[in-house]
């Protein structure tokens, strides 16, 4: 019963966020997510309905590093996450952090993210 009501309130967390936050082709939703085990990134047209730049910590070259979805990843992730997006063309997001509070391993992610080019 526990984890069904906590599963609930991510889920109704996800959809307060996602009312104010909406990508566009110009700006699209950095969406960031941590398992237990990887973390996921993307960047998503909400228009059009379509993912721009996708990348995890299960991608062939971040897994010979070996990530982890703590803040070390985090930090590595944000930093690769900004250079394939600049290198397709994006320079501005705005940052969905999926139901999890803005600390700790989302907040290195997004500094990660900033310094490596991205503005939001």
């Amino acid at each position: 019963m526990n984890t069904i009501h906590k599963a609930r309130m991510l889920q109704k967390r996800r959809w307060r966020i996602r009312k104010k936050v909406k990508g566009t082709v110009a700006r699209p939703r950095l969406s960031v997510r941590f398992s237990t085990k990887h973390i996921y990134a993307q960047a998503i047209d909400d228009d059009n309905g379509a993912t721009l730049v996708f990348l995890s910590s299960l991608d062939a070259e971040l897994r010979k590093q070996k990530l982890q979805a703590n803040l070390a990843g985090a930090k590595a992730l944000g930093a690769a996450f900004a250079a394939k997006a600049k290198s397709a063309g994006l320079v501005s997001v705005v940052f969905d952090r999926n139901g999890a509070r803005y600390h700790g391993k989302v907040k290195v992610f997004a500094d990660a993210a900033r310094e490596g080019g991205l503005s939001f």
